[in-house]
C-alpha cells in the first residue's frame, strides 16, 4: 500500500491494524510502514481505540505491557548470566 494524504481506511483495517499493534507489541511506527499507514495516524487510531475501552480491557492491555516489559528486563538478565558464566568458566578454567 501506498502512503497517501486524504486515503480512507474501513473500520476494519483500523481495527485491524490496532490488535496487531496490541497483539504483536511491536512500536506503532514499525506496523505503521508494514501496513503503509502514517505513524500519527495510526497513534490516533489507537488512542481513540484506547478512549472507547471497557475498564477491564484497559487494565488486561496494562497487564499485558507489564508483562512484555518483565519478560524484556529478565531476557536481560538471562544474557548478563550467561556472559558472566562464560567468564567465570574460563577465569578458573586455566
Amino acid at each position: 500500500m501506498a502512503r497517501g494524504g486524504n486515503r480512507s481506511y474501513s473500520d476494519e483495517f483500523r481495527a485491524d491494524a490496532v490488535a496487531l499493534v496490541h497483539k504483536s507489541g511491536r512500536p506503532v511506527a514499525a506496523v505503521a510502514k508494514e501496513l503503509g499507514v502514517d505513524d500519527s495516524t495510526l497513534s490516533y487510531w489507537m488512542r481513540k481505540s484506547k478512549a472507547q475501552l471497557g475498564e477491564a480491557e484497559k487494565s488486561e492491555l496494562e497487564e499485558q505491557r507489564r508483562l512484555r516489559k518483565r519478560i524484556k528486563e529478565l531476557e536481560d538478565e538471562i544474557e548478563i548470566l550467561k556472559r558472566f558464566t562464560a567468564y567465570w568458566v574460563k577465569e578458573t578454567g586455566k
